[in-house]
């Protein structure tokens, strides 16, 4: 049962046929004492409610009603109805405790899928998880996951719970964690499997180019637009689409973005045609959004739409016991592709491995093993082989001797890498395991030189 409250009789009437529409079973009261009076009889599945129950457009009545809901129950699922003007509201909303915003006037289609997918959420949370890694991977497609831990296992098992429904997913964690892996596994697990799954890393994307990369262009919309351009969006209807590195968007596109989120609609450039599109969204990131929003660079109405659901990553450190399958892995993939004699790889080198800080995580682990491959001369790699191709010394953190900082460490390793590479950036960044805005944002960081 859906219990909708509004003191609008027209949007209870509109809502309560929209649910039946839909095969949904819907009641709908006025006002709050109205809805708390049913809610001490009826525990709904699913509750719609309105922000606002006077003239007074300052939203204080539907927080106050919010918050006797959550003390009444707490596990069911509230979604916010406000006009775009108030969002604000709907943000301190889902800080109490709200699963979702809707604004004014509403997509059809999107309230009823905002509907279903937090009733599938309420669903799979009510029931038990897979308890093995052997069981998940029996059950879903996990090709690319390398790891038994139970760090990883954790993770993987809230990514399929989830994987079904429609649920904006952000995916948080160092950089080199594998988010990527992460969100591809879980569109390769939901009913959009068979469409598009489209990346977009927004480090990379300027300002100037954030429209026409996500939205399209339409032939001569500005000078260089000589002809008409598909933007992402479009190119994932149907499917996923993957904004990694959203930590890195400017406030201007964040705002831009957030309409295209809310309303599942966008305009071309060049164009006055509002084009609707059916995306699930996945965000990652390895930045700390929540202090973002603190110092007014992430807009927090944002943050809420993209953080519905949260993964966090382990770093390798996390889950050193996955360092020899994934050095396993890494070893077959290269010697299949080069065509090498198979390797050999002895304990003690994944003992070694195991003591590594591995600020590149995954990414430079597996940099480290494909290189020490190809530059060892014979097929038996033991620790000593591993050593010979570090490009940073394990810096002694023992306390007795003084605790040498994880900046420091970093700090050491980017400036021997960038002596090695004779400050390429390119190949610098490569090496440690990072993106190139990740490896600048570091010598910002440090006030590391790095002209050649």
């Amino acid at each position: 049962m859906i219990l909708i409250i509004d003191d609008d009789i027209g949007i209870r009437t509109s809502l309560n046929l929209l649910m039946k529409q839909a095969g949904l079973d819907a009641f709908a009261v006025p006002e709050q004492n109205s809805a708390i009076k049913w809610l001490r009889e009826h525990t709904p599945d699913i509750i719609l409610m309105d922000m606002n129950f006077t003239v007074s457009t300052s939203g204080e009545e539907g927080l106050e009603l919010l918050r006797k809901v959550k003390i009444l129950h707490p596990e069911v699922p509230v979604i916010l109805i406000t006009g775009w003007g108030t969002i604000s509201l709907a943000v301190e909303g889902v800080k109490l405790g709200a699963s979702d915003f809707i604004t004014k006037p509403w997509n059809n289609n999107q309230i009823i899928e905002s509907v279903k997918t937090n009733l599938k959420i309420a669903e799979i949370n009510s029931t038990d998880k897979p308890d093995t890694n052997c069981n998940l991977r029996k059950r879903y497609d996990l090709t690319n996951i390398i790891g038994n831990s139970t760090e990883i296992k954790e993770v993987l098992i809230s990514a399929m719970r989830i994987a079904p429904t429609n649920a904006t997913v952000l995916v948080t964690g160092e950089s080199g964690t594998g988010k990527e892996l992460i969100a591809e596994a879980i569109h390769n697990n939901s009913k959009r499997k068979n469409k598009p799954f489209i990346k977009v890393n927004l480090g990379g994307l300027s300002a100037s180019l954030f429209e026409s990369e996500m939205f399209g262009h339409k032939r001569g919309a500005f000078t260089d637009a000589h002809t008409d351009r598909t933007g992402r969006f479009a190119m994932a209807d149907g499917g996923t689409i993957f904004l990694d590195e959203i930590g890195e968007l400017d406030l201007q596109s964040q705002v831009k973005l957030l309409r295209v989120l809310q309303e599942q609609t966008f305009e071309v450039l060049g164009s006055s045609v509002q084009k609707k599109v059916d995306v699930r969204v996945i965000c990652a990131t390895n930045r700390n959004l929540p202090l973002m929003v603190q110092k007014g660079e992430f807009r927090e109405d944002l943050y809420y739409r993209i953080n519905l659901i949260n993964l966090n990553l382990p770093s390798l450190r996390e889950r050193s016991n996955d360092i020899p399958l994934l050095v396993n892995h890494f070893a077959y993939k290269l010697c299949k592709e080069h065509e090498l004699p198979d390797i050999n790889i002895d304990k003690n080198a994944y003992s070694y491995l195991k003591k590594l800080p591995f600020r590149g995580n995954i990414r430079e682990l597996k940099n480290l093993v494909e290189r020490t491959i190809l530059m060892s001369s014979n097929s038996d790699i033991d620790s000593d082989n591993f050593i010979a191709n570090q490009q940073y010394e394990i810096v002694n953190t023992n306390i007795e001797g003084g605790l040498t900082t994880i900046d420091n460490i970093e700090k050491e390793m980017i400036i021997k890498t960038l002596n090695i590479y004779k400050n390429n950036i390119s190949g610098a960044a490569r090496s440690l395991g990072l993106s190139r805005g990740a490896l600048y944002r570091r010598l910002d960081k440090y006030n590391i030189s790095y002209e050649k």
